[in-house]
Protein backbone atom coordinates (compact mmCIF):
# COMPACT_ATOMS: atom_id res chain seq x y z
CA UNK A 1 0.00 0.00 0.00
CA UNK A 2 2.65 2.90 0.85
CA UNK A 3 4.62 1.96 -2.64
CA UNK A 4 0.88 3.40 -4.14
CA UNK A 5 0.95 7.01 -5.70
CA UNK A 6 -1.99 8.65 -4.88
CA UNK A 7 -4.94 9.07 -7.37
CA UNK A 8 -5.08 12.89 -8.53
CA UNK A 9 -8.55 14.68 -8.65
CA UNK A 10 -8.09 18.21 -9.50
CA UNK A 11 -9.47 21.36 -11.24
CA UNK A 12 -6.94 23.28 -13.16
CA UNK A 13 -7.64 27.13 -13.30
CA UNK A 14 -6.79 30.32 -14.22
CA UNK A 15 -6.83 33.07 -17.26
CA UNK A 16 -6.57 31.70 -20.32
CA UNK A 17 -3.01 31.29 -21.71
CA UNK A 18 -1.28 30.07 -18.50
CA UNK A 19 -0.17 26.71 -19.15
CA UNK A 20 -3.15 24.28 -17.90
CA UNK A 21 -3.48 22.08 -20.58
CA UNK A 22 0.16 21.49 -20.87
CA UNK A 23 0.50 21.52 -17.22
CA UNK A 24 -1.48 18.10 -17.58
CA UNK A 25 1.31 16.48 -19.20
CA UNK A 26 3.71 17.43 -16.85
CA UNK A 27 1.42 15.99 -13.93
CA UNK A 28 0.86 12.49 -15.59
CA UNK A 29 4.96 12.13 -16.04
CA UNK A 30 6.04 13.49 -13.33
CA UNK A 31 3.19 12.58 -10.53
CA UNK A 32 1.40 9.52 -11.93
CA UNK A 33 4.42 8.33 -13.81
CA UNK A 34 2.41 7.73 -17.11
CA UNK A 35 4.52 7.76 -19.86
CA UNK A 36 4.86 10.63 -23.01
CA UNK A 37 4.88 9.27 -26.46
CA UNK A 38 7.49 11.49 -28.31
CA UNK A 39 7.33 10.14 -31.11
CA UNK A 40 3.45 9.93 -31.51
CA UNK A 41 3.16 12.99 -28.66
CA UNK A 42 0.65 11.15 -26.52
CA UNK A 43 0.42 10.07 -23.51
CA UNK A 44 0.15 6.71 -22.73
CA UNK A 45 -2.54 5.24 -20.43
CA UNK A 46 -4.56 8.50 -20.86
CA UNK A 47 -8.25 9.22 -22.38
CA UNK A 48 -8.60 12.94 -23.52
CA UNK A 49 -11.84 14.67 -23.53
CA UNK A 50 -13.18 18.00 -24.27
CA UNK A 51 -16.42 19.01 -22.45
CA UNK A 52 -18.74 21.86 -24.49
CA UNK A 53 -22.34 22.89 -24.46
CA UNK A 54 -23.51 19.49 -26.91
CA UNK A 55 -21.49 17.42 -24.73
CA UNK A 56 -23.89 14.52 -22.42
CA UNK A 57 -23.79 11.98 -20.27
CA UNK A 58 -23.91 9.64 -23.29
CA UNK A 59 -20.65 10.80 -25.04
CA UNK A 60 -19.30 10.84 -20.97
CA UNK A 61 -20.59 7.19 -20.30
CA UNK A 62 -21.42 5.66 -23.94
CA UNK A 63 -24.09 5.01 -26.44
CA UNK A 64 -25.91 3.34 -28.56
CA UNK A 65 -25.23 3.76 -32.11
CA UNK A 66 -26.45 2.14 -35.60
CA UNK A 67 -23.59 0.34 -36.97
CA UNK A 68 -24.38 -0.67 -41.17
CA UNK A 69 -23.16 -4.65 -41.62
CA UNK A 70 -24.27 -5.13 -45.79
CA UNK A 71 -27.54 -4.64 -46.12
CA UNK A 72 -28.74 -4.59 -42.94
CA UNK A 73 -28.28 -2.50 -39.71
CA UNK A 74 -26.74 -3.21 -36.06
CA UNK A 75 -26.96 -1.33 -33.17
CA UNK A 76 -23.31 -1.27 -31.50
CA UNK A 77 -22.56 -0.03 -28.07
CA UNK A 78 -19.85 2.37 -27.81
CA UNK A 79 -17.89 3.41 -24.71
CA UNK A 80 -17.94 7.24 -23.60
CA UNK A 81 -14.60 8.88 -22.39
CA UNK A 82 -15.04 8.13 -18.95
CA UNK A 83 -16.11 4.34 -19.35
CA UNK A 84 -13.38 3.91 -21.55
CA UNK A 85 -10.35 5.07 -19.09
CA UNK A 86 -12.08 3.24 -16.30
CA UNK A 87 -11.88 0.20 -18.13
CA UNK A 88 -7.87 0.75 -19.12
CA UNK A 89 -7.64 0.99 -15.29
CA UNK A 90 -9.89 -1.93 -14.20
CA UNK A 91 -7.70 -3.70 -16.71
CA UNK A 92 -4.39 -2.63 -15.31
CA UNK A 93 -5.38 -3.81 -12.01
CA UNK A 94 -6.51 -7.75 -12.70
CA UNK A 95 -3.04 -7.96 -15.42
CA UNK A 96 -1.29 -6.42 -12.06
CA UNK A 97 1.12 -3.87 -14.10
CA UNK A 98 1.34 -1.25 -11.38
CA UNK A 99 0.58 1.58 -13.71
CA UNK A 100 -1.62 4.76 -13.46
CA UNK A 101 -4.20 5.94 -15.62
CA UNK A 102 -6.12 9.32 -16.21
CA UNK A 103 -8.96 10.96 -17.89
CA UNK A 104 -8.10 14.40 -18.57
CA UNK A 105 -11.02 16.83 -19.15
CA UNK A 106 -10.49 20.09 -20.49
CA UNK A 107 -12.86 23.50 -20.48
CA UNK A 108 -14.72 21.48 -18.11
CA UNK A 109 -16.98 24.30 -17.53
CA UNK A 110 -17.81 24.56 -21.04
CA UNK A 111 -20.54 21.55 -20.57
CA UNK A 112 -23.12 21.12 -17.98
CA UNK A 113 -20.80 18.86 -15.48
CA UNK A 114 -23.44 18.04 -13.24
CA UNK A 115 -25.44 16.88 -16.41
CA UNK A 116 -22.56 14.80 -18.11
CA UNK A 117 -21.71 13.14 -14.92
CA UNK A 118 -24.88 12.55 -13.89
CA UNK A 119 -24.89 9.33 -11.15
CA UNK A 120 -21.03 9.10 -11.56
CA UNK A 121 -20.79 12.00 -9.36
CA UNK A 122 -21.43 9.67 -6.84
CA UNK A 123 -17.90 8.17 -7.35
CA UNK A 124 -15.65 11.18 -6.97
CA UNK A 125 -15.91 10.61 -2.97
CA UNK A 126 -12.62 8.93 -2.23
CA UNK A 127 -11.77 7.06 0.85
CA UNK A 128 -7.78 6.70 2.50
CA UNK A 129 -7.25 3.68 -0.26
CA UNK A 130 -7.69 5.64 -3.17
CA UNK A 131 -11.38 4.06 -4.03
CA UNK A 132 -14.45 4.97 -4.31
CA UNK A 133 -16.67 5.43 -0.76
CA UNK A 134 -19.53 4.44 -2.82
CA UNK A 135 -20.53 2.49 -5.89
CA UNK A 136 -22.98 2.88 -8.43
CA UNK A 137 -25.06 0.94 -10.69
CA UNK A 138 -24.62 0.48 -14.17
CA UNK A 139 -26.61 -1.07 -16.91
CA UNK A 140 -26.44 -3.85 -19.04
CA UNK A 141 -25.35 -1.95 -21.72
CA UNK A 142 -22.83 -0.10 -20.03
CA UNK A 143 -21.59 -3.31 -18.27
CA UNK A 144 -20.42 -4.78 -22.08
CA UNK A 145 -19.07 -1.12 -22.46
CA UNK A 146 -17.14 -1.46 -19.97
CA UNK A 147 -16.19 -4.82 -20.82
CA UNK A 148 -14.84 -4.20 -24.20
CA UNK A 149 -12.81 -1.17 -22.88
CA UNK A 150 -10.79 -3.44 -20.45
CA UNK A 151 -10.22 -5.64 -23.90
CA UNK A 152 -12.57 -8.60 -23.19
CA UNK A 153 -15.06 -10.11 -25.66
CA UNK A 154 -18.48 -9.62 -25.07
CA UNK A 155 -21.81 -10.99 -26.92
CA UNK A 156 -25.50 -10.83 -25.89
CA UNK A 157 -27.39 -13.34 -26.52
CA UNK A 158 -31.00 -13.72 -28.37
CA UNK A 159 -32.64 -14.26 -25.47
CA UNK A 160 -30.65 -11.21 -23.64
CA UNK A 161 -28.12 -12.93 -21.84
CA UNK A 162 -24.23 -11.54 -21.53
CA UNK A 163 -22.00 -13.95 -22.62
CA UNK A 164 -18.57 -13.47 -22.24
CA UNK A 165 -15.67 -14.66 -24.47
CA UNK A 166 -13.14 -16.75 -22.61
CA UNK A 167 -9.31 -17.78 -23.16
CA UNK A 168 -10.80 -21.45 -25.36
CA UNK A 169 -12.89 -19.34 -27.49
CA UNK A 170 -16.28 -20.35 -25.89
CA UNK A 171 -18.39 -18.34 -24.64
CA UNK A 172 -19.50 -18.33 -20.48
CA UNK A 173 -22.06 -16.14 -18.90
CA UNK A 174 -21.17 -13.19 -16.73
CA UNK A 175 -20.84 -15.41 -12.67
CA UNK A 176 -18.98 -18.21 -14.85
CA UNK A 177 -16.67 -15.91 -16.80
CA UNK A 178 -16.06 -13.86 -13.11
CA UNK A 179 -15.57 -17.00 -11.08
CA UNK A 180 -13.36 -18.23 -13.23
CA UNK A 181 -11.63 -14.68 -13.74
CA UNK A 182 -11.30 -14.60 -10.14
CA UNK A 183 -9.46 -17.80 -9.25
CA UNK A 184 -7.18 -17.36 -11.82
CA UNK A 185 -6.38 -14.17 -9.96
CA UNK A 186 -6.04 -15.86 -6.93
CA UNK A 187 -4.08 -18.82 -8.77
CA UNK A 188 -1.91 -16.33 -10.09
CA UNK A 189 -1.07 -14.08 -7.24
CA UNK A 190 -3.41 -14.22 -4.37
CA UNK A 191 -2.25 -10.67 -3.16
CA UNK A 192 -3.95 -9.19 -6.30
CA UNK A 193 -7.17 -8.01 -4.00
CA UNK A 194 -8.34 -5.22 -6.48
CA UNK A 195 -8.46 -7.24 -9.11
CA UNK A 196 -10.69 -9.95 -6.83
CA UNK A 197 -12.34 -6.17 -6.26
CA UNK A 198 -13.10 -5.59 -10.01
CA UNK A 199 -14.32 -9.15 -10.33
CA UNK A 200 -16.76 -8.62 -7.97
CA UNK A 201 -17.64 -5.16 -9.29
CA UNK A 202 -18.32 -6.25 -12.91
CA UNK A 203 -20.25 -9.67 -11.80
CA UNK A 204 -22.87 -7.41 -10.12
CA UNK A 205 -23.00 -4.72 -12.25
CA UNK A 206 -21.31 -2.36 -10.30
CA UNK A 207 -18.10 0.46 -10.69
CA UNK A 208 -16.04 2.08 -8.72
CA UNK A 209 -12.81 4.61 -9.34
CA UNK A 210 -9.25 2.24 -8.34
CA UNK A 211 -6.89 4.42 -6.51
CA UNK A 212 -4.72 3.94 -10.26
CA UNK A 213 -7.31 6.05 -11.91
CA UNK A 214 -7.02 9.91 -11.57
CA UNK A 215 -8.95 12.52 -13.21
CA UNK A 216 -7.90 16.02 -13.88
CA UNK A 217 -9.81 18.56 -15.05
CA UNK A 218 -9.07 22.47 -16.56
CA UNK A 219 -11.30 25.64 -16.23
CA UNK A 220 -11.23 28.73 -18.20
CA UNK A 221 -12.66 31.04 -15.18
CA UNK A 222 -12.29 34.12 -17.43
CA UNK A 223 -15.19 32.58 -20.35
CA UNK A 224 -18.50 34.22 -20.04
CA UNK A 225 -20.74 31.60 -21.42
CA UNK A 226 -19.97 28.93 -19.12
CA UNK A 227 -21.89 26.38 -16.73
CA UNK A 228 -22.21 26.59 -13.03
CA UNK A 229 -20.30 24.46 -11.07
CA UNK A 230 -22.09 23.69 -7.95
CA UNK A 231 -20.46 23.74 -4.42
CA UNK A 232 -21.59 19.81 -4.29
CA UNK A 233 -19.01 19.24 -7.09
CA UNK A 234 -16.55 21.64 -6.25
CA UNK A 235 -16.05 19.87 -2.89
CA UNK A 236 -14.84 17.20 -4.50
CA UNK A 237 -11.92 18.11 -6.05
CA UNK A 238 -8.38 19.88 -5.75
CA UNK A 239 -8.07 23.06 -7.17
CA UNK A 240 -4.82 24.83 -8.35
CA UNK A 241 -4.69 28.52 -9.44
CA UNK A 242 -2.19 29.01 -12.31
CA UNK A 243 -1.03 32.86 -11.57
CA UNK A 244 -1.36 35.03 -14.38
CA UNK A 245 2.13 37.05 -15.33
CA UNK A 246 2.71 40.69 -13.25
CA UNK A 247 5.55 42.83 -12.95
CA UNK A 248 6.59 41.31 -9.02
CA UNK A 249 7.44 38.28 -11.00
CA UNK A 250 11.37 37.61 -10.96
CA UNK A 251 12.81 36.71 -14.43
CA UNK A 252 13.50 33.31 -13.40
CA UNK A 253 9.82 32.75 -13.18
CA UNK A 254 9.37 33.27 -16.90
CA UNK A 255 9.11 30.40 -19.34
CA UNK A 256 12.38 30.56 -20.85
CA UNK A 257 10.76 29.61 -24.14
CA UNK A 258 8.90 32.92 -23.73
CA UNK A 259 12.33 34.50 -22.43
CA UNK A 260 13.22 34.30 -26.13
CA UNK A 261 10.23 35.83 -27.68
CA UNK A 262 10.12 39.22 -29.62
CA UNK A 263 7.34 41.34 -31.19
CA UNK A 264 8.58 42.96 -34.38
CA UNK A 265 7.01 46.31 -34.52
CA UNK A 266 8.30 48.92 -36.87
CA UNK A 267 11.70 47.10 -37.27
CA UNK A 268 12.31 47.10 -33.70
CA UNK A 269 12.06 43.98 -31.41
CA UNK A 270 10.23 44.56 -27.91
CA UNK A 271 10.93 41.47 -25.82
CA UNK A 272 7.06 39.54 -25.68
CA UNK A 273 6.87 38.77 -22.19
CA UNK A 274 7.48 42.58 -21.13
CA UNK A 275 4.12 43.33 -23.21
CA UNK A 276 2.26 40.71 -21.48
CA UNK A 277 3.21 42.05 -17.96
CA UNK A 278 2.48 45.56 -19.36
CA UNK A 279 -0.82 44.30 -20.45
CA UNK A 280 -1.69 42.51 -17.29
CA UNK A 281 -0.37 45.20 -15.08
CA UNK A 282 -2.94 47.78 -16.88
CA UNK A 283 -5.85 45.19 -16.98
CA UNK A 284 -5.77 45.56 -13.02
CA UNK A 285 -5.00 48.96 -12.87
CA UNK A 286 -8.68 49.42 -13.96
CA UNK A 287 -10.27 46.86 -11.53
CA UNK A 288 -13.02 49.24 -10.41
CA UNK A 289 -14.60 49.08 -13.83
CA UNK A 290 -13.79 45.75 -15.03
CA UNK A 291 -15.76 42.49 -13.40
CA UNK A 292 -13.49 39.87 -12.37
CA UNK A 293 -10.31 41.14 -13.17
CA UNK A 294 -8.14 38.57 -11.96
CA UNK A 295 -9.89 36.07 -14.85
CA UNK A 296 -9.64 38.85 -17.28
CA UNK A 297 -5.74 38.87 -17.39
CA UNK A 298 -3.43 36.68 -20.37
CA UNK A 299 -1.25 33.70 -19.88
CA UNK A 300 2.43 33.37 -21.34
CA UNK A 301 0.63 31.21 -24.13
CA UNK A 302 -2.43 33.23 -24.97
CA UNK A 303 -0.46 34.60 -28.43
CA UNK A 304 1.95 31.76 -29.65
CA UNK A 305 3.75 31.43 -33.06
CA UNK A 306 4.12 28.26 -35.05
CA UNK A 307 7.70 29.21 -36.30
CA UNK A 308 10.99 30.80 -34.57
CA UNK A 309 11.04 33.33 -31.87
CA UNK A 310 8.94 36.45 -33.43
CA UNK A 311 5.42 36.94 -33.30
CA UNK A 312 4.25 39.41 -35.68
CA UNK A 313 2.08 42.52 -35.36
CA UNK A 314 -0.80 40.75 -37.27
CA UNK A 315 -0.57 38.00 -34.86
CA UNK A 316 -1.89 40.73 -32.04
CA UNK A 317 -4.26 42.29 -34.11
CA UNK A 318 -6.04 38.95 -35.11
CA UNK A 319 -6.51 37.48 -31.42
CA UNK A 320 -5.10 39.53 -28.37
CA UNK A 321 -6.76 42.93 -29.62
CA UNK A 322 -10.62 41.58 -30.23
CA UNK A 323 -10.26 39.85 -27.04
CA UNK A 324 -9.32 43.13 -25.08
CA UNK A 325 -12.43 44.80 -27.05
CA UNK A 326 -14.78 41.63 -26.56
CA UNK A 327 -13.75 40.47 -23.25
CA UNK A 328 -11.88 42.56 -21.01
CA UNK A 329 -13.22 46.23 -21.57
CA UNK A 330 -16.44 45.09 -22.88
CA UNK A 331 -18.49 47.36 -20.46
CA UNK A 332 -16.51 50.16 -20.76
CA UNK A 333 -13.81 52.08 -23.73
CA UNK A 334 -13.10 54.97 -21.46
CA UNK A 335 -9.46 53.02 -20.32
CA UNK A 336 -8.43 52.23 -23.94
CA UNK A 337 -9.44 55.84 -24.92
CA UNK A 338 -7.60 57.44 -21.89
CA UNK A 339 -4.64 55.45 -22.47
CA UNK A 340 -4.81 56.00 -26.28
CA UNK A 341 -4.61 59.81 -25.67
CA UNK A 342 -1.69 59.50 -22.83
CA UNK A 343 0.19 58.07 -25.77
CA UNK A 344 -0.56 60.37 -28.78
CA UNK A 345 -0.56 63.25 -26.45
CA UNK A 346 -4.26 64.67 -27.54
CA UNK A 347 -7.23 65.27 -26.15
CA UNK A 348 -9.09 64.49 -28.77
CA UNK A 349 -9.63 60.40 -29.97
CA UNK A 350 -12.79 58.00 -29.65
CA UNK A 351 -13.40 54.19 -30.20
CA UNK A 352 -16.93 54.17 -31.40
CA UNK A 353 -16.07 50.52 -33.18
CA UNK A 354 -13.48 47.82 -33.06
CA UNK A 355 -11.97 49.17 -36.54
CA UNK A 356 -11.31 52.16 -34.82
CA UNK A 357 -9.47 50.53 -31.49
CA UNK A 358 -7.91 48.20 -34.56
CA UNK A 359 -5.87 50.96 -36.19
CA UNK A 360 -4.10 51.87 -33.35
CA UNK A 361 -2.78 48.33 -32.66
CA UNK A 362 0.97 49.28 -32.97
CA UNK A 363 0.74 52.47 -31.02
CA UNK A 364 -1.10 50.27 -28.40
CA UNK A 365 1.35 47.27 -28.44
CA UNK A 366 3.99 49.98 -27.78
CA UNK A 367 2.58 51.69 -24.93
CA UNK A 368 2.27 47.97 -23.41
CA UNK A 369 5.30 47.25 -24.13
CA UNK A 370 6.39 50.82 -21.93
CA UNK A 371 3.84 50.07 -19.30
CA UNK A 372 4.90 47.18 -18.52
CA UNK A 373 8.74 48.16 -18.67
CA UNK A 374 7.75 50.65 -16.35
CA UNK A 375 5.82 48.54 -13.80
CA UNK A 376 8.75 46.23 -13.22
CA UNK A 377 11.34 49.07 -12.54
CA UNK A 378 8.56 49.95 -10.21
CA UNK A 379 8.30 46.44 -8.38
CA UNK A 380 5.12 45.90 -9.79
CA UNK A 381 3.45 48.97 -8.21
CA UNK A 382 0.90 51.23 -9.82
CA UNK A 383 1.63 53.82 -12.40
CA UNK A 384 0.69 56.70 -14.05
CA UNK A 385 -0.30 56.23 -17.49
CA UNK A 386 0.55 59.31 -18.75
CA UNK A 387 4.00 58.61 -17.82
CA UNK A 388 4.00 55.84 -20.18
CA UNK A 389 6.58 57.59 -22.60
CA UNK A 390 8.52 55.65 -25.23
CA UNK A 391 11.63 53.66 -23.29
CA UNK A 392 15.04 53.14 -25.96
CA UNK A 393 17.16 50.13 -25.12
CA UNK A 394 16.59 46.77 -24.44
CA UNK A 395 17.62 45.82 -20.72
CA UNK A 396 15.06 45.60 -18.89
CA UNK A 397 15.80 45.56 -15.00
CA UNK A 398 14.18 42.26 -13.04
Amino acid sequence: MSDRISPIQKILFGSPGTGKSYHIRTIATEQLGIEFDTERKILKNTVKTVFHPEYTYADFMGKLLPLTQGNSVIYKFYPGHFLRSLGMAYRGLIDGNGENYLLAIDELNRGNAAAIFGTMFQLLDRESDGWSSYEVDISEMELIGLLNAMGFKPKVQENGIVMIENAKKSLDSLDVFCENLGNHLQRKNKNNQDGLRVVNLLNNYKIKIPFNFSIVATINTSDESIYYLDSAFKRRWDWQYFEAPSASMQLSEVPTKVQGKFLEVDNRFLEWYVCIIGLNEFIKSHYKTIRKVEDKQIGWWFVTNLRGNRISIQKIKDKLMFYLWDNVFSRDKRPLEKFLMSILKTENLCLPTYASFLNYTVEFTKGMYNYGYQTIENNGNEIDESSTESIEGDDIPF
